[in-house]
């Protein structure tokens, strides 16, 4: 699946594997925030479209032109397209920046 696709839900994919296998899901704005945020993640959009969330870790998603969005606006986004966050629980003292944005 290519996630550059315009209705593409698992866009702000990361190419970092995760190393010991274990994801959890979440919809609850408070923890994905709190998540993107410890790793230096902030909501942005792709601007070719404005509709393709994404969390942006300071520039390092591998896409240069994201632009950064309140995160009120991205969950407004999130919440419409019907979106869960797909992320590792890696240890906290190492955390991976392993994500997808899926559908529910």
């Amino acid at each position: 699946m290519d996630a550059s696709a315009p209705d593409d839900p698992t866009a702000g994919d990361q190419p970092e594997a995760v190393p010991d296998g274990e994801t959890t899901t979440t919809t609850d704005h408070d923890e994905v925030r709190r998540w993107a945020e410890e790793r230096g993640g902030r909501a942005a959009v792709v601007p070719a479209n404005g509709e393709e969330l994404r969390i942006d870790f300071a520039g390092d998603s591998g896409e240069p032109d994201l632009r950064p969005i309140a995160w009120e606006e991205f969950f407004e986004r999130f919440e419409r397209k019907g979106l869960a966050l797909l992320h590792d629980r890696g240890p906290h003292d190492y955390p991976h920046r392993f994500f997808r944005l899926v559908p529910r």
